[in-house]
């Protein structure tokens, strides 16, 4: 079949269309670094009162299971109630949140205590912490699916 005469004069040239770049701009990156380091010092404040030593890290587990409750708190808010927002999910979800909680202090703690051989709170912190943060995720969405279809709840 001979080839169309007139699809040449249709077609767009490549550079008709725009190429936008994938991935988060820099105002993004930006919110997660504020959040971040917001995030972050809220932990340092909350954790320097109760130091690990060698005891059960209550501080890190009570920020750690606090953040997973807020993550799934805010995920209702993020996902259900609230109009989409550019930067709301870099801001708290990644950036404060996840510089309040912190998976690289958890692991430190665990080793610490394997170090100083107590093996048996070593397992303890370990396994309750994971089980108590989800069990606080849990619990974040339902207050916040509760909280949400009260009257003056964002629904």
């Amino acid at each position: 079949m001979p080839a169309r005469p007139e699809a040449a004069t249709t077609a767009r040239p490549a550079t008709a269309r725009p190429h936008r770049a994938s991935g988060p701009g820099v105002a993004d990156v930006a919110a997660v670094a504020v959040g971040g380091g917001l995030g972050g010092v809220v932990r340092y404040l909350l954790s320097g009162p109760f130091p690990a030593g060698h005891g059960f890290p209550w501080a890190i587990f009570a920020v750690n299971v606090s953040g997973c409750f807020l993550l799934g708190l805010l995920m209702v808010y993020m996902l259900e109630v609230w109009p989409p927002r550019r930067f709301l999910r870099p801001f708290l979800a990644v950036g404060v949140l996840g510089g309040y909680t912190t998976f690289s202090t958890y692991a430190a703690g665990v080793m610490t205590l394997l170090t100083g051989h107590a093996v048996a709170l070593a397992d303890a912190y370990a396994l309750s912490s994971v089980l108590a943060g989800l069990i606080a995720v849990w619990a974040g969405l339902k207050t916040g699916r509760v909280a949400a279809t009260r009257p003056g709840g964002g629904r």
